[in-house]
C-alpha cells in the first residue's frame, strides 16, 4: 500500500494518471454516442416502415369503400366499363 501512495505523490505519475482517465472518458463518451446513433437509425427506419404500412392500409380501406355493394352493382359497373 505504501509504494501506491508514493507512486502517485509524484507528479508525473498524476499527470499519467490524469491523462489515462481524460482518455477513457472519452473513448465511453464516443462509444456512447455511437450507439445513441445505431438507436436512433433504427427508430428512423422503424417509423418508415409503419409509414409504409399505414399507407398501404390506407389505399386499401378506399378501394375497399368504392366497391361495388353487391352482384348486381357489380355487373351494372362492369356493363358501364367503370370497373
Amino acid at each position: 500500500m505504501g509504494w501506491t501512495a508514493t507512486l502517485l505523490a509524484s507528479g508525473p505519475a498524476r499527470k499519467a494518471l490524469g491523462l489515462l482517465l481524460a482518455a477513457a472518458t472519452i473513448a465511453l463518451f464516443l462509444l456512447n454516442l455511437r450507439r445513441a446513433g445505431e438507436r436512433a437509425g433504427r427508430l428512423a427506419e422503424r417509423l418508415q416502415t409503419s409509414e409504409t404500412t399505414h399507407e398501404i392500409q390506407r389505399q386499401m380501406l378506399d378501394a375497399a369503400s368504392r366497391r361495388p355493394a353487391d352482384r348486381d352493382a357489380l355487373v351494372e359497373r362492369m356493363r358501364n366499363g367503370q370497373f
